[in-house]
């Protein structure tokens, strides 16, 4: 495992051998993190941009200017922008009543989370370089998330996470797995739109196939899922996308003793 320095000048800044990670300061680094989500979204992957976005070859939307965006550094490619190879946006309670709404509430009701008494976080656009796809990486994002959480006393996290596909019989093992090994309890669960609800519950208890339903969740959801997340009930097809969606919810006094160990200020002294 790799050995991951703190920097206490700033909110968020951790490094790990030539990556680092922090928070965007200015507007070309937001930029080059759109930039990334483009090249991984839109044309390594299955999603459609608008002319717009094509024209510039970047992902943006109007939650973006609301956000804070976690960025990885690789100090072997600069110290600016063009070093930027992996990124996460997040965004706050108080960030999202400004913007009016958290951009999960377009697929899903969220109004269970937003009830809940505490400092909730929602998780969205992750990804990282195809070069940088590593456990050091990951590792490194976690532990920035984790590093933002405790600087805000963030208590709960969300967020969609997708499949990648729209055909749900085809996803039927994995959303059927989510559905009845981590179903989100009552006070906490996000409903999917009415208008864009997907059963999730395909396949009875006695016909999944654990192993099976594992190997066909995205590295990501399989995160959220060994930090304690649950997920909401039903999933949404994003066409844009060209993915599954489904809402994670992850409590952070949830959090397994592992991450917690690897991931807290405490930890880390």
């Amino acid at each position: 495992m790799a050995v991951l320095d703190v920097n206490r000048d700033r909110l968020v800044d951790v490094s790990a051998g030539d990556l680092r990670l922090r928070l965007a300061e200015t507007a070309a680094e937001i930029e080059a993190a759109q930039g990334l989500r483009y090249r991984v979204f839109y044309e390594a992957m299955a999603a459609q941009p608008t002319p717009e976005m094509a024209a510039v070859r970047r992902d943006f939307d109007s939650f973006d200017d609301y956000c804070d965006h976690l960025l990885v550094f690789d100090s072997q490619r600069g110290d600016g922008p063009e070093a930027v190879i992996g990124t996460y946006r997040v965004m706050r309670r108080s960030a999202a009543a400004e913007r009016g709404q958290f951009y999960s509430a377009d697929e899903y009701d969220i109004s269970n989370l937003l009830t809940f008494p505490g400092e909730i976080l929602e998780l969205g656009r992750s990804c990282i370089d195809a070069d940088y796809r590593t456990g050091t990486t990951m590792q490194l994002l976690w532990r920035g998330i984790a590093e933002y959480v405790l600087a805000h006393n963030i208590e709960l996290m969300f967020g969609c996470a997708s499949l990648p596909g729209t055909d749900p019989e085809r996803l039927a093992m994995p959303l059927a797995y989510l559905y009845h090994h981590h179903l989100a309890p009552p006070a906490l669960r996000p409903w999917a739109v009415p208008d864009r609800y997907v059963a999730m519950n395909r396949i009875p208890p006695d016909g999944i196939v654990p192993r099976r339903a594992l190997q066909m969740l995205p590295p990501l959801i399989k995160g959220y899922l060994r930090l304690g997340g649950f997920v909401g009930e039903g999933a949404v097809i994003d066409p844009e996308f060209g993915t599954t969606d489904v809402c994670v919810v992850v409590k952070t006094e949830w959090v397994t003793e592992r991450y917690y160990r690897h991931y807290t200020r405490e930890g880390a002294t």
